[in-house]
């Protein structure tokens, strides 16, 4: 339970919205809530010391070149959009199916294009259209479901590159690691890199950033 990490921290309030992101129950309730936070959530993220876009990005940056096509999948407000693009990347779509969010994110100018995405078809492109696809705190407890680790990887090309994090909260699950070991184990994918460090210091939380090789 995430509320033992908050008591004490001033930054983490009881009517804040990362307080409440562990405790969603079903998409309508995600989706909600995301909507009510577009406006807040960079500055209740950057606040609490959200660490894991600048560490996923730079961890992309040591395989896939800067001016190569990057699809930031589920990339809400754009952090993950602005943290890709300080380490140097210029060609990156960001797509998310909140369209308040997304707004937020196409007023950044982080993104060369910015989509909403359609859950019953999210990548609406052949495979290998993008070098590399992002998921940055996206799939997990209170966010979008694992299915969207194997429609990623589908959506890559053979030598692409997909960069994401599991938060803690995941990896205590087994079906999330045994995601990652299914597609090493069926030769669909390499562990390129793996990366354990903070997720929200505030939180106390830790993420494990991976970037997987698609070999098949």
């Amino acid at each position: 339970d995430p509320s033992s990490d908050l008591r004490g921290n001033a930054r983490v309030t009881e009517n804040g919205f990362l307080k409440r992101v562990y405790d969603l129950a079903g998409q309508d309730e995600t989706d909600a809530l995301y909507s009510e936070w577009a406006d807040s959530y960079d500055d209740e993220l950057v606040g609490n010391g959200y660490r894991t876009p600048q560490r996923c990005a730079e961890s992309l940056a040591r395989f896939v070149d800067l001016d190569a096509p990057v699809l930031d999948v589920g990339c809400g407000t754009g952090l993950s959009g602005a943290a890709l693009a300080a380490v140097g990347y210029s060609n990156v779509t960001g797509h998310d199916v909140n369209p308040e969010m997304l707004e937020v994110a196409r007023s950044g100018g982080m993104y060369r294009d910015v989509a909403v995405t359609d859950p019953a078809n999210p990548f609406p492109f052949e495979p290998g259209t993008y070098a590399a696809i992002t998921a940055v705190g996206v799939i997990g407890v209170g966010a979008a479901p694992l299915i969207v680790f194997h429609q990623c990887l589908d959506a890559l090309g053979s030598g692409g590159h997909f960069a994401f994090s599991f938060n803690d909260h995941a990896l205590a699950i087994p079906e999330y690691p045994a995601a990652i070991e299914e597609a090493v184990a069926t030769g669909l994918a390499v562990v390129a890199a793996a990366d354990d460090g903070p997720h929200i210091e505030a939180l106390g939380s830790r993420s494990t950033l991976f970037v997987l090789e698609r070999r098949l």
